[in-house]
């Protein structure tokens, strides 16, 4: 099982990257929005939740092995990639629109990677770790089913507030 361990512990740095990533971009997600206030709350109390995920996968990381110096260089990729992909979205006039998806997106990539975690900690019978993930994966499902049933009606207000030339694209 040293092989085991040794991927599960690598795929829970990678996810605390991933994590660190989306507190990223989160953060500057819900700093810019503005005409859209249930989507603004929405993603600073998931930017909440999200926070807690960083912290227990820390936390996680810390109980199975010191931290080393990779997940530092991944941590730093991760959020200058989150930077990056950012300022992109921040160049259209649909950043909104466009952010929604690029989140949607991204909550289906977090979904996956716990998905795998939790099979390999129920398969080294690290029951505690299990429920830890367990309880992330939940609200990271509940995040990704908020933002497909508000897709179609933040897309509406999108394109009613951007033909009226009201302030649209956040």
């Amino acid at each position: 099982m040293t092989h085991a361990r040794d991927n599960f512990l690598a795929w829970l740095r990678a996810a605390h990257a991933m994590e660190e990533q989306a507190i990223t971009m989160l953060t500057d997600q819900a700093r810019r929005i503005e005409s859209y206030p249930d989507l603004k709350e929405r993603i600073l109390r998931h930017l909440e939740e999200t926070r807690g995920h960083e912290q227990a996968i820390k936390e996680l990381i810390e109980t199975f092995s010191a931290s080393s110096g990779v997940l530092v260089l991944k941590e730093v990729a991760a959020k200058l990639a989150a930077k990056t992909r950012n300022v992109g979205s921040m160049l259209t006039n649909d950043e909104v629109v466009r952010g929604a998806v690029a989140s949607y997106a991204f909550e289906h990539l977090e979904i996956g990677h716990y998905r795998m975690l939790i099979a390999a900690a129920d398969e080294l019978d690290e029951q505690a770790a299990k429920a830890i993930l367990e309880r992330i994966l939940a609200e990271e499902i509940a995040m990704a089913d908020w933002l497909a049933a508000n897709l179609d009606a933040t897309t509406r207000i999108f394109l009613m507030r951007d033909e009226r030339d009201l302030m649209a694209k956040r």
